[in-house]
């Protein structure tokens, strides 16, 4: 059985596993990130590979990394959370652990593990996912690959236009999906709701200590469960809007699957329920063709780790 390295590195930590053919993780190692010093960063890698390979015989490594990787899957352009600028991270942990590396971004790499060994394992040819935590995130699957683009970036789902003129978004634009239907969303939309309607976030503004501002996502979930009518409309509306996208998603890829992961699916049918209404509505009139159904994503916080050890194994 062949044997690959999954390592994930975020703003925090960096996690490092070693995964078997089937997507199940043997063994892990995991540090903190020096997101600051690019020198220590790589190092801390080369650290968690070479633990884990001097215990397991590995064959690859696979680093899935936020930020924009180039089309040959060797260089960072650019990390948001790490001072990665044109950093040639393949090349160098490869020289430095002696395996052969790929590096992918963190969305693709999870993107990935749902469609070999989560909620769309099922599908053969292809699998959109939206992930939605802070932002929105996604990874393309199309004809059994990942989509990447003529310069390594494809997939940015986030960045479709939902409200043209809208709210600002992180990357220049007005009214992009991540001003509607990320974490963030959801926080803005329950302040502004309490704001407008305190009568009706009574056990919202209660758990922020009656500060508005103190509002956050956790809270806002609490509280939707608990009832709260204006934490449940939040959860409405940014349901409403990623329910569009996916519709726009379906009318133009026509996936197999559609998978929606992150930390905010956690909230259940607080968010899936309004989702599914929304992206139901905008397919109306596909009337009896095949569209693609929606599952939550099943991989978790593993998902790093399993999706950049399994393309490992395809270097």
């Amino acid at each position: 059985m062949t044997l690959t390295i999954g390592v994930d590195i975020g703003g925090t930590k960096v996690a490092g596993g070693v995964v078997d053919e089937a997507g199940v993780v043997l063994a892990q190692v995991r540090r903190d990130t020096p997101a600051d010093d690019v020198a220590k960063t790589r190092d801390v890698i080369v650290e968690v590979v070479a633990e884990l390979t001097a215990a397991y015989p590995v064959k690859a490594v696979g680093i899935g990394a936020a930020g924009w990787i180039d089309a040959t899957g060797s260089t960072v352009l650019f990390a948001p959370n790490i001072a990665w600028r044109d950093e040639p991270l393949r090349d160098y942990v490869s020289a430095a652990v002696g395996l052969p590396v790929t590096v992918e971004n963190d969305a693709n790499v999870a993107a990935w593990a749902e469609f070999r060994f989560g909620a769309a394992r099922d599908a053969d040819d292809s699998m959109v996912m939206l992930t939605i935590g802070t932002g929105v995130g996604g990874g393309i699957v199309i004809g059994g690959g990942l989509l990447r683009g003529a310069h390594g970036i494809a997939g940015e789902l986030g960045h479709m236009l939902a409200v043209p003129g809208g709210h600002p978004c992180g990357c220049g634009r007005l009214g992009c999906i991540e001003q509607y239907g990320s974490g963030n969303a959801l926080v803005r939309f329950a302040r502004a709701g309490a704001h407008q309607e305190p009568d009706q976030a009574a056990g919202l503004l209660e758990l922020a200590g009656g500060d508005v501002r103190s509002i956050t996502g956790p809270m806002v979930t609490a509280a939707a469960r608990a009832g709260d009518p204006v934490s449940r409309a939040a959860f409405a509306q940014i349901g409403h809007w990623l329910g569009i996208s996916l519709a726009d998603l379906v009318q133009i890829l026509d996936p197999q699957v559609l998978v929606v992961g992150g930390g905010v699916i956690e909230a259940g049918e607080l968010l899936l329920g309004p989702l599914n209404q929304s992206y139901v509505d905008a397919l109306a009139q596909r009337g009896r063709l095949p569209v693609a159904p929606v599952r939550p994503a099943e991989t978790g916080n593993g998902a790093g780790v399993v999706g950049a050890a399994d393309l490992a194994r395809r270097i």
